[in-house]
């Protein structure tokens, strides 16, 4: 929830599915006259209620239970009455006592349960915008119960009862048929679409003449005419046929139409569409519980992967989603979420698993000055505190850490299309630590700078923060447009004259949608490029290689395929980088190296060349929203030494003390420290050439891996 929401991330997300529960032939027979005319009531609704929802609306989620066993009472007439306005909305439970009123105007209301049999229960509930209340019925066994009020269930229906729940039925098979054609069922509401009145009124002389039923709370009022009064039917004679019943009503042709589509929003940023395609944004179109107050996520990343060159220390080298090879390992378990209130917001996500450990090791602003900056940020990928201001579509206010989304993919790898991004997203930013404005002038359109303390970096490296920001359009919902720009740090360790320049952008485009195929569902594809350069302090950024150049450019392209109703997807792509200098490029842990201690084995130094490509293909089963199952083979090719071989990085003598605290050195064969991180005086100290250990590092890698993510 980063960048798509006035209070948070907002995708487009239909009406939470208001069901009414199916009633049997033999619950019809049992319950007989009582149930009937609720019944009819609720189907001639939900076939000729207009769509509801428009503007900012809210929902109402519960259950009946039984108040003595807390079992689940079904069937229950349930009417939400609006204090404000004097309206009611209906609806019954279903088989496991749930009940949904969705699209509710924001308001006071009244939620009142009703069955035979027990007494009536009700509560009073707030409805705010885009927020969901809950509220639990229970129902009490009513001590003054009389059965003899009910029709006895064996007792056999009456003519004009079984022409009526033939109308029920087919009415209920048109409505089934509406539901399927739409993309989900609307909720009761008042009548009001054109020819309904003349509908209810034609069934209210079939109604009036049924068996009177227990009492109970009357079901919605619809605005019906008067009925005619109907005259009393005269007993019939011993031995003479019995009266002909009145003919079946005819649905009046509005009726028979089906509803329109649900009004769309205009007015939250983004939510005219659905963008849950996005590689880098989450697929979920529903949250699994949200409040008032907190909206929770949780998320867990579990995966297996073989480097076929089989390293014998296990350690995948140069990414920033492979760590690990031929292990079980959990990439991340992260628990979280966003506060809103009154226009405050916040937001926390914790990260655990590998993330928690490799991601703050490529950050070396954790080398300038006191405290210990990674032990204070590992186990948080999110955190930051801010306000919402009602100016044009939301503007947001934000301090802390945040994710950066530079790279177009997302931090998170469940957003993504493929598990192990190409290096322009692997080696450039994905957080940030600072201030950062969201304006929303339009609902297609954000602007965001940034005020941070450099590239990816706890801290700040010298005498300038950072200055950057994102400018994202999203003006169709087929194509998304994101530019994200920085400059103006001093983003280098013991280099204050030193500064860089950046710039990312990617384009999506989907070019085929058919969600509902059983075969190609959707088509859709990505493009980023991106250039950078450091230059002062004797670096030159674009010169020649000799006079110091450090530079980077990059791109790289996905194509994904979905297939039968986007349950299974297919996303091939790659991509190149060529790094001067090596500012970018992720150093590999050699003997436990890192940003701040740097390598011998590896240096990055001006005008050292890397330059890199990859490919991947990704195969990706998502049965539900919450879950994506995946298989993906990669390979990745440098013109240097970079990946990890079959010897490993890590020195002799790892299978009992690993490595020996001094990656700035080079390693005896001992596995001892050689004292120094020039070769020649490592050699002497070592004893010779021979003597001098070095790491097993080869130009490519071919990998597998198989893995499965959830995100609630």
């Amino acid at each position: 929830m980063n960048n798509h929401k006035k209070m948070g991330q907002l995708r487009q997300v239909g009406p939470t599915p208001c069901r009414y529960p199916a009633i049997t032939r033999a619950t019809r027979n049992s319950l007989g006259a009582a149930v009937v005319p609720v019944c009819a009531a609720v189907l001639f609704a939900a076939l000729s209620h207009p769509a509801f929802g428009q503007g900012a609306v809210g929902l109402v989620g519960g259950v009946t239970r039984d108040s003595a066993s807390g079992k689940p009472v079904a069937e229950a007439q349930i009417v939400a009455h609006n204090l404000d306005r004097g309206t009611d909305r209906a609806t019954v439970s279903d088989a496991k006592g749930v009940f949904t009123f969705t699209n509710l105007e924001p308001g006071q209301y009244d939620v009142a349960a009703t069955k035979s049999g027990f007494q009536r229960s009700s509560a009073h509930v707030e409805v705010a915008a885009r927020r969901t209340a809950r509220v639990e019925l229970p129902l009490q066994i009513a001590a003054d119960v009389h059965l003899t009020a009910e029709k006895p269930s064996d007792a056999p229906l009456t003519e004009r009862e079984r022409q009526l729940l033939e109308r029920i039925d087919r009415l209920e098979g048109r409505l089934a048929a509406m539901e399927a054609k739409e993309s989900g069922d609307k909720p009761v509401a008042a009548n009001t679409a054109p020819g309904s009145d003349a509908l209810v009124a034609s069934l209210n002389p079939v109604v009036a003449a049924l068996p009177p039923a227990a009492p109970r709370t009357p079901p919605v009022a619809f605005p019906t005419p008067a009925p005619a009064p109907v005259p009393a039917a005269a007993p019939p004679q011993t031995g003479a046929p019995a009266p002909a019943a009145p003919p079946a009503p005819q649905i009046p042709e509005a009726s028979q139409a089906p509803d329109p589509a649900p009004a769309v929003d205009n007015d939250t940023p983004f939510a005219f569409g659905d963008f849950t395609w996005l590689n880098g944004s989450p697929r979920n179109k529903d949250t699994v519980l949200d409040t008032k107050f907190f909206t929770p996520e949780i998320r867990f990343d579990t995966h297996y992967m073989e480097d076929f060159n089989q390293p014998i220390d296990h350690t995948i080298v140069g990414a920033t989603e492979s760590f690990r090879s031929g292990e079980v390992q959990i990439e991340q378990a992260s628990v979280g979420g966003d506060f809103h209130w009154q226009n405050v917001r916040g937001r926390i996500n914790f990260m655990q698993g590998l993330f928690a450990t490799t991601t703050p090791r490529n950050d070396a602003s954790a080398g300038t000055g006191q405290w210990d900056l990674r032990g204070a940020y590992k186990y948080v990928s999110e955190a930051y505190g801010g306000y919402h201001f009602n100016v044009n579509h939301g503007l947001n206010v934000d301090a802390g850490i945040f994710v950066s989304y530079i790279g177009l993919f997302s931090y998170y790898n469940y957003d993504n299309w493929t598990y192990q991004p190409s290096y322009v997203s692997s080696n450039t930013p994905w957080f940030f630590n600072g201030v950062r404005v969201q304006w929303f002038p339009t609902n297609k359109l954000k602007i965001e700078p940034w005020f941070i303390n450099g590239w990816q970096s706890y801290a700040k490296y010298n005498g300038h923060p950072g200055l950057g920001g994102q400018l994202l359009w999203e003006p169709k919902e087929w194509m998304k447009l994101v530019l994200n720009q920085y400059g103006y740090g001093q983003d280098n360790l013991g280099l204050p004259k030193t500064e860089r320049i950046h710039t990312d952008d990617s384009i999506e485009l989907r070019f085929y949608n058919n969600p509902s195929s059983t075969g190609l569902s959707k088509i859709a594809m990505s493009l980023t490029a991106d250039a950078g350069a450091q230059y002062g302090g004797g670096l030159c950024g674009t010169c020649a290689p000799s006079k110091g150049k450090d530079s980077f450019v990059g791109w790289m392209a996905y194509n994904r395929y979905w297939f039968k109703k986007d349950l299974w997807a297919i996303t091939l792509g790659g991509g190149e980088m060529s790094n001067w200098g090596r500012y970018l490029t992720l150093l590999p842990p050699i003997n436990g190296a890192d940003a701040v201690t740097g390598s011998p084995y590896f240096p990055q130094l001006p005008g050292q060349r890397s330059h890199m490509w990859d490919s991947t293909v990704t195969l990706q089963y998502m049965p539900r929203e919450y879950i994506t199952w995946w298989a993906e083979m990669g390979y990745r090719h440098a013109d240097i030494p970079y990946f990890a071989g079959r010897g490993g990085v890590t020195p002799p003598g790892f299978p009992l003390g690993g490595t020996n605290g001094s990656p700035g050195q080079f390693v005896c064969m001992s596995g001892a420290p050689s004292g120094a991180s020039d070769l020649p005086t490592a050699i002497t100290n070592c004893g010779g050439k021979a003597n001098v250990w070095f790491p097993d590092l080869r130009r490519s890698e071919p990998k597998a891996s198989v893995g499965v993510m959830v995100k609630f």
